[in-house]
């Protein structure tokens, strides 16, 4: 008796392999301009648990951020003063060697320990910082009062 698999069929026919078909042509890739921001503003929003810095252009458009959480502390660190230094120094480098900035208005918000040491580690930076304006919210008439209790 004879096998009852069957014979390998071979293809003679050739596809061209990705690449070999078509002539590749080597287009230089567009350069994205280098934007240059003299000033800036910088926003902190400083909680008990982190603060978040963001950096943007006059019109709001972030051109660094970095927070407490990104820079490596975890836990009830990230609430702290030192870790509020570190993350604004990383997001202030940043917005100065890729843009080029040199004056900022800084906007504060909330009450964490961050507050101060992020503004003073922006003035090291060598920015020259022209405001300071805290934006946190005001409470005015407070929250829903509680149902009346029935005896």
């Amino acid at each position: 008796m004879t096998d009852t698999q069957p014979d390998e069929i071979k293809d003679e026919t050739v596809k061209p392999e990705v690449g070999e078909a078509t002539e590749e042509v080597n287009v230089p890739k567009r350069r994205k301009n280098k934007r240059s921001v003299a000033s800036g503003q910088a926003h902190i929003l400083a909680t008990f648990n982190n603060t978040i810095i963001s950096i943007s252009d006059a019109n709001g458009a972030v051109l660094s951020s970095s927070s407490a959480g990104a820079c490596g502390f975890r836990g009830s660190k990230k609430g702290t003063a030192y870790a509020a230094q570190v993350a604004t120094e990383r997001a202030v480098q940043a917005a100065k060697q890729q843009y080029g900035l040199s004056r900022m208005n800084v906007f504060v918000k909330g009450i964490g320990l961050g507050r101060d040491s992020a503004i003073r580690s922006i003035a090291q930076a060598d920015i020259n910082v022209e405001t300071i304006t805290d934006i946190t919210g005001v409470p005015h008439g407070g929250v829903r009062p509680r149902k009346a209790r029935r005896v």
